[in-house]
């Protein structure tokens, strides 16, 4: 992984997270070794994962999140199966070559990244033994649709640590929990917000420009802004919420269009899993998370009046919010944990692929 999560030296990003998580419950099934880039040679363990951070990388072209170090291929051959996250980036082309020349199967998982790399000039897809995508959506936009090495593992969600408190009273209203960026669609949520519910967003604002319009929304509601929240306190956060909300938009308030806003929507997985109901847009991948009428509501984009009526519905019927949240937690734990996921990694990893030219597409 190109930087690991980490505030100090690393990236606090859902790519960050995902690997970081995927790779410490990995480690409980299979012996697992993490390797990143920062500032400094590093190596210690979480448990039994074991991670090794190369120190001073190249930057290809310049880039932090395009990292490489002839440092790689010692590690590379002292793994069976290699796993790439990001795969337009230089050195994730590099170890899959590497694979091929030294028979390791090499897989590959796009995070939404990416950099200058061979990729730029011709197709490395089928340089890699496999792709396993966190979405369906992922699937289909990257046009890997019923190819026989192009699986989905889905993304995971930490269903010990993300969980209910039956003894956490219900003092927020509906939340929001991410970037505070436009493509995001906080704004929509505000505007839709009925003025005698509460809305609480956590997260930290990246463009001061649409931050400053969230504040002017807010004038007169009862909207609290929370820029700066730990995990143990975002738990809780999440426990005391009505219903999490997650209203991402394909072209935001200012015009601007974006092909993939969300890979999955971790906060939906993780308000789920702390038994809460959510609300989401249709958009991306999405509702591949969330079952509408089931564990929240689906509703068009941009359409304040059906984000309107799903907060209201939920936040004023509490016996129909508890029964979405307990299929919500149900659906998490046999889906969507970390374990299932490492599950259909490892029956991949152990997929034999076609046998075709690096070259084809």
């Amino acid at each position: 992984m190109p930087a690991l999560f980490d505030e100090n030296d690393g990236i606090v990003g859902g790519a960050e997270r995902y690997v970081w998580e995927l790779a410490r419950h990995m480690a409980r099934e299979v012996p697992t070794t993490l390797l990143s880039f920062g500032s400094s040679d590093r190596s210690f363990s979480e448990g039994p994962l074991q991670v090794r951070v190369l120190g001073k990388p190249f930057r290809v072209r310049g880039s932090r999140h395009n990292p490489l170090s002839p440092r790689i291929f010692p590690e590379l051959l002292r793994a069976d199966v290699v796993h790439c996250h990001q795969q337009h980036l230089l050195v994730s082309s590099l170890s899959a070559l590497a694979g091929r020349i030294t028979g390791r199967r090499v897989f590959v998982t796009d995070l939404g990244g990416g950099g200058w790399d061979f990729s730029s000039y011709v197709s490395t897809d089928r340089w890699f033994h496999g792709h396993l995508h966190i979405s369906e959506y992922s699937r289909r936009v990257m046009g890997q649709e019923g190819k026989p090495w192009s699986h989905v593992i889905l993304t995971g969600v930490d269903t010990e640590k993300f969980s209910p408190d039956p003894n956490t009273p219900k003092t927020g209203g509906a939340l929001f929990v991410g970037r505070l960026l436009a493509h995001k669609g906080i704004d929509r949520v505000i505007e839709a917000l009925p003025e005698d519910l509460p809305l609480d967003i956590v997260g930290r604002p990246y463009d001061p420009r649409y931050f400053s319009v969230l504040q002017q929304l807010a004038a007169g509601k009862i909207v609290r802004f929370h820029l700066d929240l730990d995990d143990s306190k975002l738990v809780e956060t999440y426990r005391r919420a009505c219903c999490v909300v997650l209203p991402s938009l394909y072209r935001d308030r200012f015009g601007n269009e974006t092909r993939v806003p969300e890979l999955m929507g971790q906060t939906l997985l993780e308000g789920m899993a702390c038994g809460i109901p959510v609300v989401c847009t249709d958009v991306a991948s999405m509702p591949e998370a969330v079952v509408d009428g089931v564990t929240g509501f689906i509703v068009p984009p941009d359409d304040l009046s059906a984000m309107r009526g799903a907060i209201t519905t939920l936040m004023r019927n509490p016996d129909l919010a508890v029964r979405f949240g307990a299929a919500g937690r149900e659906r998490m734990r046999s889906i969507f944990s970390w374990q299932a996921v490492v599950r259909r990694c490892l029956e991949h990893y152990r997929w034999t692929p076609p046998i075709q030219k690096l070259t084809s597409g």
